[in-house]
């Protein structure tokens, strides 16, 4: 009977009704839009590390992002591979560069140089072209992501563009590596990467560890870093939440980003509450006869309750319905929301929570009504 009457609350008047539901539909939308961006940007930023197929990676003391590298040495690499838990050690090399488009219009880039026969640190996730091994043989071969080719100037495989006054030709395209700098990433041979930037023999970024098996990588980290100084051996977690933090934590961008998700969460309990206290509000003289009738307190309160647990389910249900339109739609921009199943399920709960808090802070009113206001 609660519930029936809780429903009917709800539905008796239709444009009230509708104002409730757009009002937690808006919330939802605000809070899965500005967290999918958010979780986005935190993806983006550790990208190559997540993908690398790496367990460590050795890097120069005090890097703070993986995309500010500072310069190593190959030898580094090969005193990796005498330490015992070591299966593999392969170089790679990652530098900003400027490409010049067909046009003659200058965008800044991110090369990453990788040995042809590497087994870690390849470009991942090839649509077109050769294999991703092939691909970096080739003379002059080049990977870039689909997802940039417009802003490179490149619209089919086989065109040429410069980087740093080198001539590359683009074989291969990705899809779904995004940079959160907006520097697209160029994945070339070693070799070529070194010539673009006239670096030595020996230049390289880091050092990519595959631990063998029955090896713990923290365990092997430990042996490098006694092995080796003025290095970091770094765990992929641990380098990928460096990243993460660095870009977060200590830039305007992520702060910024921070913030405004914060803001979000806060406009949107705002907006819940108010909504679900002003449908509450409207039906006092309703509630004060239930009083009247000698309904206890329980009675009211599973009332008010499941008026607001339903109009979260239908609010969150139009939210996320728009949430899925603007995924899908935005789903090859560089800034795209990512919404996977346990952020959809997190948002619904935190939708509920804040209408049942919204419906309980409006209890302390509807218990404060003196039934005989309604028989005068």
């Amino acid at each position: 009977m609660t519930l029936l009457i809780a429903w009917r609350n709800l539905v008796h008047d239709r444009i009230r009704f509708a104002i409730t539901l757009t009002g937690i539909a808006f919330s939802t939308i605000l809070m899965g839009i500005q967290l999918g961006m958010l979780l986005n940007f935190v993806h983006t930023i550790s990208t190559v590390v997540d993908h690398a197929g790496a367990d460590l990676w050795i890097t120069a003391e005090g890097v703070p992002s993986v995309d500010l590298a500072t310069p190593l040495q190959e030898r580094r690499r090969f005193q990796a591979m005498s330490v015992e838990g070591v299966a593999a050690a392969e170089p790679y090399m990652l530098h900003f560069g400027f490409l010049k488009r067909p046009d003659g219009v200058r965008q800044i880039v991110i090369v990453i140089g990788i040995d042809p026969d590497a087994t870690m640190g390849l470009p991942f996730a090839m649509v077109e072209g050769p294999s991703a091994k092939e691909a970096l043989a080739e003379p002059d071969g080049a990977v870039i992501d689909r997802l940039y080719a417009d802003k490179l100037g490149i619209r089919t495989l086989g065109e040429t563009v410069e980087i740093n006054s080198h001539r590359i030709r683009v074989v291969g395209f990705t899809d779904g590596i995004r940079t959160f700098t907006q520097a697209p990433y160029v994945f070339m041979s070693l070799a070529k990467a070194r010539s673009f930037f006239y670096a030595p023999d020996n230049d390289i970024a880091y050092v990519l560890v595959r631990v063998a098996e029955g090896h713990k990588p923290e365990a092997v980290a430990e042996a490098l870093a006694a092995r080796m100084s003025e290095v970091e051996v770094l765990t992929a977690g641990q380098l990928a939440w460096r990243s993460q933090y660095y870009w977060l934590v200590t830039t305007g961008a992520g702060i910024t980003l921070v913030s405004s998700t914060l803001l979000a969460l806060l406009v949107g309990v705002v907006i819940v509450a108010q909504t679900l206290y002003a449908s509450t509000m409207d039906r006092l003289p309703e509630y004060a006869v239930i009083r009247a009738m000698g309904g206890p307190r329980s009675y009211l309160y599973r009332i008010i309750v499941q008026q607001a647990v339903l109009g979260g389910v239908f609010g969150a249900a139009i939210g996320l319905g728009v949430i899925g339109v603007v995924v899908i739609f935005t789903r090859h921009l560089s800034s795209a929301p990512e919404v996977p199943l346990w952020l959809a399920f997190g948002i619904v709960v935190a939708t509920m929570l804040m209408c049942v808090a919204a419906s309980i802070g409006s209890l302390g009113k509807v218990m404060t009504i003196d039934p005989v206001k309604v028989f005068r």
